[in-house]
């Protein structure tokens, strides 16, 4: 159906050509037969070589229908919406060039001009309202703010978004930072990394189904407490969701939430900015110095020989040197040095009874 509907276009478009230009061609290569110079007649030899031409490009015109519904069908509401809005903002500006293009006197160009003004503008004012749809959201949400308050509404650089990846939502600090109001400006969660934790909750391994559905009860939970916007812009050309997570980041001019140290990482590499909930952890854990000493029960044996490993009560590792056979029991340890990365903090200690070996 599709196929013929195409047809039955190109047709009606070379039949409109053909009425518009045939004429003043016949008469530019005088041709001074009357049924030639009929617009009629124009009309219909324009629509028969259209189509004619339709067997041939009706295949690829379909196929590039298809692609481009597809594509729409994909693109953010608010995309469509705001580019919607730049055409017609376009083709007003197009129509009301073309009443000064009718004074031309010359009718290939008051014929041509006008088509070509709304082509070229309609596109550009869609690319525009496309492209500047954030700057004007945030335009237009100041400027209500400000009159509504009577303040000066916070700046972007303040109020920038916070992109959330899957780690930090099943990690599930993120709440409760969020609802200490720490953490300013719009939170949003890609849908695609929505999908991944539904994909995790669904998992057939109990240990991810029970992560994916800990991290949909924190995202119910930060919904409840503060404004979130789950966004449907995707990047098809990339698979990895920390790279679309970078690439969201950088279009929208936001931040990225997380606490993946290899996230972090890429989102370094290029420039984006992050915010890691191990840093801000280790950021307020009381400060640990050298030759303190604590009371810690050893939970297990570590790695190297006669280690023993005990946690603070924030989940701090403590590797005990001579620790091993003190497994189960609770003794004093002397700090006697403090490892602190974007991973975490592990702290070394022995017993502080016993004198270091030389």
């Amino acid at each position: 159906m599709l196929n013929f509907f195409v047809k039955v276009a190109y047709a009606l478009i070379g039949a409109t050509l053909g009425a518009i230009f045939l004429p003043s061609l016949f008469e530019l290569l005088s041709v001074n037969q009357l049924w030639l110079t009929n617009a009629y007649t124009s009309a219909l030899i324009g629509a028969i070589l259209f189509y004619l031409l339709s067997l041939v490009l009706t295949e690829p015109t379909v196929r590039s229908i298809k692609w481009l519904e597809e594509r729409l069908m994909k693109a953010p509401v608010l995309d469509l919406l705001f580019g919607t809005v730049g055409m017609i903002i376009g083709l007003i500006v197009a129509f009301l060039l073309s009443f000064a293009v009718g004074a031309i006197q010359f009718p290939p160009i008051t014929d041509i001009l006008p088509v070509i003004l709304s082509v070229l503008l309609g596109y550009l004012g869609f690319q525009f309202g496309f492209q500047k749809r954030e700057e004007l959201i945030q335009t237009f949400t100041r400027s209500g703010e400000k009159k509504k308050d009577g303040v000066q509404p916070p700046s972007e650089s303040t109020a920038s978004q916070k992109i959330l990846d899957t780690s930090v939502i099943i990690d599930g600090r993120i709440a409760d930072i969020s609802e200490t109001g720490f953490l300013e400006g719009e939170l949003v969660i890609p849908q695609f990394v929505l999908t991944e934790l539904q994909h995790i909750a669904d998992s057939s391994d109990s240990l991810k189904r029970t992560k994916g559905r800990r991290g949909l009860d924190i995202l119910k939970r930060i919904q409840d407490d503060r404004q979130t916007v789950i966004t449907d812009e995707d990047f098809d050309d990339v698979s990895e969701v920390d790279m679309k997570l970078v690439r969201l980041a950088k279009k929208n001019g936001g931040v990225v939430v997380t606490n993946d140290f290899n996230l972090n990482k890429v989102c370094e590499l290029h420039n984006v900015r992050v915010l890691n909930i191990n840093d801000l952890a280790n950021a307020v854990k009381p400060v640990v110095i050298p030759g303190e000493e604590m009371r810690v029960t050893v939970i297990k044996e570590g790695k190297e020989a006669n280690q023993g490993v005990a946690y603070l009560d924030d989940g701090t590792m403590i590797v005990i040197e001579n620790g091993k056979n003190q497994i189960g029991k609770t003794l004093t340890v002397a700090v006697t040095s403090v490892l602190q990365t974007s991973a975490g903090r592990m702290i070394f200690a022995r017993p502080r009874d016993v004198k270091a070996k030389n």
